[in-house]
């Protein structure tokens, strides 16, 4: 038995589709995709997710950023403040000293004066007289002594340096000599006083 050979027709390939052209400016447009070229839905979704996680990353550029920009703000506020309070301290010690200038002049002289040419009532006199010029500015300044006797004992402004046996009871836990002055700035601390704290025995 013969066989028969099929005569195969030769394939031509399909006419390509003639671009269309923009007619503003003469250039073809392209062709929108097709879901067979694009991949179809699977592709969408590829691409939808990769959109997402771009977008994702854009937020968190974003966020960072605004920190960044907060922190050199605070950063920059900050140093401001401090310089700031530190030419107020400045001015307010100055002014002090310049308060103090004229006792400090006066106290000068006093040192260096000959001991023979002065007697000891005239140079205690100079001396209290100088020592109530320079309290007189430092009270101007909100400055105070604490060297009471006599009062309750508190230790956020004595500081008890040793013991003694009270005569009555109501001197239980007071300050029984002041040993060395304190001195306070308004609400501030300068240094404490240091004292004898009387202790009742209950004899």
């Amino acid at each position: 038995m013969n066989n028969k050979r099929h005569a195969h027709s030769p394939q031509v390939p399909p006419t390509p589709r003639a671009p269309s052209l923009d007619p503003d400016t003469g250039k073809p447009v392209p062709a929108p995709a097709s879901s067979e070229t694009s991949g179809g839905p699977v592709a969408s979704a590829a691409s939808a997710a990769s959109q997402g996680a771009v977008s994702e990353l854009d937020a968190w550029k974003e966020h960072h950023l605004r920190l960044a920009a907060e922190y050199d703000n605070f950063r920059k506020r900050t140093t401001k403040e401090r310089a700031e309070t530190w030419a107020t301290w400045a001015r307010a010690q100055a002014e002090i000293v310049s308060r103090l200038a004229d006792a400090l002049d006066d106290l000068s002289r006093f040192a260096h004066i000959d001991p023979a040419e002065i007697d000891s009532k005239t140079l205690h006199e100079g001396v209290d007289l100088v020592e109530r010029k320079v309290w007189k500015e430092l009270e101007n300044a909100g400055v105070t002594r604490i060297d009471q006797a006599g009062v309750p004992f508190d230790p956020n402004v004595h500081e008890a340096v040793t013991t003694q046996p009270a005569a009555k009871p109501e001197q239980d836990h007071t300050v029984g000599q002041v040993v060395q002055p304190g001195y306070k700035m308004r609400d501030t601390l300068l240094r404490p006083a240091r004292v004898v704290v009387l202790t009742w025995q209950g004899q």
